[in-house]
């Protein structure tokens, strides 16, 4: 199992997200072609009701303890109830361009 289908699969697991979407950033950053090591997520789920953003992304922290270990080194979330991401249109934010480890512009 790769390191996105793991991260989708506990996610899944532990949130049972209404939307889900897991984004291998990795080619945007200073790592060998083929690295699993930045990644992007957006969670839609009710479970995040009344918890504030940072508890949030502990939690998620939480659930991917394993893939952290792992070697997985950079993790942008998104973490929303339905009714954000209703509110939101269903869109999500970009990630800005990796502007470390000597990447160019």
């Amino acid at each position: 199992m790769t390191v996105q289908q793991s991260i989708q699969t506990k996610i899944a697991a532990a949130l049972a997200p209404s939307h889900l979407e897991v984004v291998n950033e990795s080619h945007m950053h200073s790592v060998p072609p083929g690295s699993e090591s930045h990644f992007r997520v957006v969670v839609v789920s009710d479970r995040f009701e009344g918890l504030p953003l940072v508890r949030r992304h502990q939690t998620v922290n939480r659930i991917l303890e394993g893939e952290f270990e792992d070697g997985l080194h950079a993790l942008s979330m998104q973490t929303l109830t339905g009714a954000e991401w209703h509110d939101r249109g269903g869109r999500t934010r970009a990630s800005p361009a990796c502007r470390g480890g000597g990447k160019a512009d």
